[in-house]
């Protein structure tokens, strides 16, 4: 399975220290090693975690099937810190990245 984690959604929203909603992911992104100039190193990373990692849960929704994922990501500073990662998967696609943040 490939999971799709767009350009767009890395670099308008988790790494945009400006995003009204994304910015104090941003913070957390960036704190971890992880910049704008190489949004490509976030995206695979992110498009890795539901791979290194379980699958928390799963929900029907009008917009397709919710996949929620748990725990660590790899990243340039080694912390690896755990983080939640919330897909959508329409019907014969592949699951995309919705969003992602620090999980407690």
């Amino acid at each position: 399975m490939i999971w799709h984690v767009s350009e767009k959604k890395i670099r308008a929203y988790l790494l945009n220290a400006h995003h009204r909603d994304g910015r104090s992911k941003a913070r957390f992104f960036i704190a971890h090693g992880y910049s704008d100039r190489e949004w490509h190193v976030l995206a695979q990373a992110i498009g890795r975690h539901p791979v290194d990692n379980p699958i928390a849960g799963v929900e029907a929704t009008t917009y397709g099937q919710k996949l929620v994922v748990v725990c660590r990501l790899r990243t340039p500073d080694g912390r690896n810190p755990c983080i939640r990662t919330v897909w959508i998967a329409e019907a014969g696609a592949n699951p995309r990245l919705v969003t992602a943040y620090p999980f407690a």
